[in-house]
Order: structure tokens, then sequence, then C-alpha cells
């Protein structure tokens, strides 16, 4: 069964208690925190994330799974470790060398946080199955990373599919993760190409009832 972690980046901050609250009542695995700086990618959501989290903090014990789109990794790392997250998990093409992916890698694992790395759409899978044996997760983004609700790039789910394939080859301990478009109209398809864990934002937040869509996602 997949397991569901719940972007939040379109709750309103106004909104964010109540929402907050709902998620956890309808059984969300995870709380999805996409930080995003304004540079690595346009869009700027560092004061939201940080004000969802305080929320998440105070009301919920639910796994924080925290998703950095920044250019400054070490320093949104640095940031997020001081809530102790489930994960962070930061994207591969803001370091400009392995041995800065590497760093990092090491860094986050020292702190006691489990460590994902996240690729663009157009990242070439080998590029990073070297560090498959040292993270927790490998995100698969399935729409160009930077904003919600956009459509999912079906491409994407052969990416996935090779991965798996890799992953067992290689009998390696690691969850697969994909963001981006993910709703219940193409959940299935998500599910077949071997997602662990789905990210689902307004797929879950614009509809009616969070309990039954989670349900219906998770089935």
């Amino acid at each position: 069964m997949v397991e569901i972690s719940t972007s939040l980046l379109s709750v309103e901050k106004e909104k964010s208690i109540k929402v907050i609250y709902d998620l956890e009542v309808a059984h969300t695995d995870y709380y999805h925190i996409d930080v995003m700086d304004g540079q690595f990618v346009e869009n700027n959501t560092r004061e939201l994330m940080k004000s969802h989290v305080e929320v998440i903090k105070q009301i919920s014990n639910i796994p924080i799974d925290v998703h950095l789109m920044v250019q400054n990794v070490k320093e949104y790392v640095n940031e997020y470790l001081d809530i102790m997250p489930n994960i962070i998990t930061f994207q591969y093409e803001a370091l400009e060398t392995k041995d800065a992916v590497r760093k990092i890698i090491d860094h986050i694992k020292k702190n006691n946080v489990k460590v994902g790395i996240a690729i663009k759409p157009d990242t070439k899978l080998n590029e990073i199955y070297e560090f498959l044996p040292y993270i927790h997760m490998l995100l698969i983004m399935t729409v160009e990373p930077g904003k919600g609700g956009q459509a999912l790039i079906k491409e994407t789910l052969d990416k996935i599919r090779t991965l798996k394939s890799y992953i067992n080859e290689n009998n390696l301990e690691i969850d697969i993760e994909a963001d981006g478009g993910i709703k219940l109209e193409n959940i299935e398809d998500v599910k077949e190409a071997g997602v662990d864990i789905a990210v689902v934002g307004t797929g879950i937040i614009k509809t009616d009832d969070y309990k039954a869509t989670i349900r219906k996602l998770k089935e």
C-alpha cells in the first residue's frame, strides 16, 4: 500500500490549524513541507512553511517530510534540522559537485535525521545511482519543481519503473517518493510504477472530504 505525504503548499496560513488537524484525522502519513527560496525556483515559501511547521509541532505528531528546493542547501538543512523532521530531502541539481552531495548526505545523517535526494524530470538516474546505498529515499519529481497544481509528466513514470528495477536488482533498502500532479485520477499509474510514497497536494486539499480522498489514494 502506498503512503501519502500531503503537501501543504496550497494551504493558506490563516487556514493551517484546521487543515493540519483535519489531515491528521484523515490519516495522512506525512506532512510534506515544500521549502522554496525564490532562487533555485521562482516561488518563495520560506515564511509560509516555517509557519506550517510551527503549527504541526504544536498540534500533531505525524512525521514531517521536508523537501528543500533551495540554492543554499546547507543553510536550509541546518534550519530544518532544528525541528527534527522525519526526513530532509534536497535537490541534487542545487549542488555543483558530487563531493558536495556526499557532504550534505553525511551532515544530515550525523544529526539523526533521514536523508533523501530529489531529482528534476530531466535529470538522469545514472547520475545518482552511486548515492542510493547511503540515503533513505529518492524523490522523483513528476513535474518541474517550484509550483503546485501542475499536470504529472507521464514520462517520469518510466523513470520510476527503471529505478524500482535497479533497487530490486541491487537489494537496496530505499523508498521511492513521487511528487507533482498526483491525484485520484492517476494514482493507480503511480502505484503501478513502483512508488512507495506519493506526495499529493491540491489533489487532497481541494477535496471536500480529506479522509475519503486519502483512503481512496491508498487503496
